[in-house]
């Protein structure tokens, strides 16, 4: 008699964990995140859609050596194991951020639960950058004018020194000014919803606003601007996000144009795509600097953008204005010949985010 309860509380046992088991792959089938079952020798028995696509199992086996190592500790701890990784995964050996727990259950088997974090781990390092070159940008035209605050006190009995210094002070106020206000305007542009409040935008008119916008400047600098917009092309936007864009690149292209030159803009459509191109024949910009030229705070010539006040910020604003408008901008440039930006705009903007 006690044998047979033995054997009936076995099955019962045995018919338990095999409901147990199958609960378990049924849960690891529908979780969204990356989800592994091993048994005790590492076999994987399960694994979730999202762990065969994050690249960690092939041929039934754990491929990370961190992963295994992971799994390994859990099978000498009573509880849950947790660790951040980098893994590197696909053909193109892709690196992955990943929070990554393991823990032992039934006495037979491993669970192993992987979260892709790559997205907010870029988001959190962009942001420590931004935060950084901001208060590095900040920094100089302050510290600046404490100095030339100090010199001016010490030169008080000199008034051509005085003046040469009070210009110097009223010249990094300027920068810092143009700083924060370029500041501002990346802000409001960086995941921007324009579709929300869009509006019909006839592109000749914002073209017209940009250039004159920039008349001041483009006479400073003995730069003729000439543009070349016929009324009626028209996308759905918002009308002062594109006359920041564009007068940005106006502007960008009479800096770096060499006095007396020329700076052209036109509109065309092509495909269902509005093309507004700015194009200039200055100094040009290497290949090197083409691929980085729509960073944040890069400048392709420091020197002349600490003599100009520019903020390296202001392609950044149109990369992103572009994005907002479901658009591009592109760049073809030669050094020594020049320059022309252009940004495509769609004229159907169903697709606009």
């Amino acid at each position: 008699m006690g044998f047979l309860s033995a054997r009936r509380a076995q099955k019962e046992e045995s018919r338990d964990f095999d409901a147990f088991q199958s609960i378990a792959a049924q849960v690891v089938d529908v979780m969204a995140t990356a989800g592994v079952v091993l048994d005790l020798n590492n076999n994987v028995l399960r694994a979730s859609p999202g762990a065969i696509q994050l690249g960690l199992v092939q041929n039934r086996r754990l491929i990370h050596a961190s992963l295994i190592k992971l799994v390994e500790k859990a099978k000498k701890t009573s509880g849950a194991v947790q660790k951040e990784l980098f893994l590197e995964t696909g053909l193109r050996r892709d690196k992955v951020w990943v929070d990554a727990r393991a823990a032992q259950f039934g006495g037979e088997y491993v669970m192993l639960l992987v979260d892709d974090r790559t997205e907010s781990k870029q988001l959190e390092d962009t942001r420590r950058d931004f935060v950084a070159n901001v208060s590095h940008e900040l920094k100089t035209p302050i510290g600046a004018i404490g100095l030339l605050a100090e010199a001016i006190q010490g030169a008080t009995d000199d008034s051509e020194m005085v003046k040469k210094f009070a210009e110097s002070m009223q010249k990094e106020s300027q920068r810092l000014a143009n700083l924060v206000q370029e500041l501002i305007q990346l802000s409001k542009v960086q995941g921007a919803r324009v579709g929300e409040n869009s509006t019909e935008v006839d592109l000749a008119a914002v073209i017209t606003d940009s250039v004159d916008r920039n008349l001041l400047l483009a006479q400073q600098n003995n730069i003729r601007v000439v543009s070349s917009a016929e009324p009626g092309t028209v996308v759905l936007g918002d009308y002062e996000m594109l006359v920041t864009a564009v007068r940005n690149l106006i502007e960008n292209a009479i800096v770096y144009s060499n006095p007396g030159s020329q700076v052209g803009i036109g509109l065309k459509v092509v495909n269902e795509v509005a093309e507004i191109s700015v194009t200039d024949s200055g100094i040009g910009i290497s290949e090197t600097d083409q691929k980085r030229i729509f960073e944040r705070f890069y400048r392709v010539d420091p020197s002349r953008s600490r003599e100009t006040g520019g903020t390296g910020l202001g392609l950044s604003i149109v990369k992103h204005v572009a994005a907002n408008h479901g658009g591009e901008v592109k760049l073809f440039s030669q050094p020594g010949v020049g320059s022309t930006f252009t940004l495509r705009l769609p004229i159907d903007t169903q697709e606009m985010p």
